[in-house]
């Protein structure tokens, strides 16, 4: 039996809401399962081959995607899928169930053309959801269409496909000569290079700027909670672990940030910095992006418990760059014992 009390407290919340609001409300519930069991998009991006613009995206099982429409564009058919443009009873997609390319298609094809629904990384999709298919399968399709076309098999209504999925084998093989070329000069790691020094560039400073306070107090206490201390907003002497923490911050800020840092800050006759790394942030990208980045930690330290459960959801949530995501083990979490007191600064 439901309590009434609860009942009658949350008939009156939603009282008190605008009907936009309790519409919201009820749409993102809609939406949060209608897409609980879908996987969802890690990375997104345009993948550009000649051409042809392809919306792509990663999933978190590392599945390689094209979006249903650019895929579709791609091999020369209308974008937005039509009625019945899904698997037919046969199983066959319809750009594969023609009659006249049954010789040029695999069981192993076939088996690979089921559509991939996933949450997109950005935007609503549909209900949430976004569909495509893996992006291996581009070139496959295209290539029965070219056998077909070399055959003499294709209909009058499909050379059109036929010649889309020319131009993008070539357009494909043409990249795929120059990533080769790329990956047996070592030029493939200095391209990278060149990606993470126009990232720095747009993030890290030549000289400090003067010093605007970043890191907030909430920030501090948050950690001071989830790790059982007393947390005291008067004194500023922290233990130096948290200093550690907080460089990890600068981890998962954008790729080599922290080392050009690290590398531009001064430093006094110890080695000690005598500038504070935010001082090197860029106006323009370095400090916003700081800034987007803890406002989405300190949410995710309010959503948490003990420190063990805040870490896991910031790996999950805030990955550092080139790291390797860790599996969830058990509901064991750990946390720090109490510092020892320090003198006041």
């Amino acid at each position: 039996m439901k309590d009434q009390k609860k009942v009658a407290a949350v008939r009156a919340r939603n009282e008190k809401l605008s009907p936009e609001r309790r519409s919201e409300i009820a749409r993102n519930a809609a939406l949060a399962r209608h897409t609980k069991n879908l996987p969802k998009a890690i990375a997104e991006g345009t993948l550009i081959i000649g051409s042809l613009k392809i919306a792509c995206a990663v999933l978190e099982d590392e599945t390689r995607v094209l979006t249903q429409e650019g895929f579709l564009t791609a091999i020369g058919r209308a974008g937005k899928a039509k009625g019945g443009e899904g698997a037919g009873v046969d199983g066959k997609p319809a750009f594969l169930r023609a009659k006249n390319l049954e010789d040029f298609i695999s069981n192993d094809l076939l088996a690979s053309t089921t559509p991939v629904e996933f949450v997109p990384l950005r935007g609503p999709g549909y209900q949430g959801r976004a569909f495509g298919y893996r992006a291996r399968l581009l070139p496959d399709v295209c290539w029965v269409y070219q056998d077909a076309m070399v055959a003499g098999k294709l209909l009058p209504s499909q050379m059109h496909i036929g010649m889309a999925g020319r131009d993008f084998l070539k357009a494909l093989t043409n990249h795929a000569i120059d990533d080769l070329v790329d990956l047996a000069t070592g030029f493939e790691d200095m391209r990278k290079r060149r990606a993470i020094n126009k990232i720095i560039d747009q993030y890290v400073e030549k000289k400090a700027r003067p010093w605007v306070k970043m890191f907030d107090l909430s920030f501090y206490r948050h950690i001071y909670r989830l790790n059982g201390w007393a947390f005291d907003p008067e004194n500023t002497a922290r233990p130096g672990v948290i200093g550690t923490w907080t460089n990890d911050i600068y981890e998962r800020l954008a790729p080599g940030v922290r080392e050009a840092l690290h590398a531009r800050v001064r430093r006094n006759e110890r080695g000690k910095p005598t500038e504070k790394l935010t001082q090197l942030l860029t106006p323009e990208e370095g400090k916003p992006a700081l800034e987007r980045l803890l406002e989405g930690i300190i949410l995710l330290m309010r959503m948490s418990a003990t420190w063990g459960e805040f870490r896991a959801k910031l790996d999950e949530y805030y990955p550092r760059f080139n790291d390797t995501r860790q599996l969830a083990f058990g509901g064991t979490t750990y946390s720090l014992p109490p510092p020892r007191a320090l003198p006041s600064a």
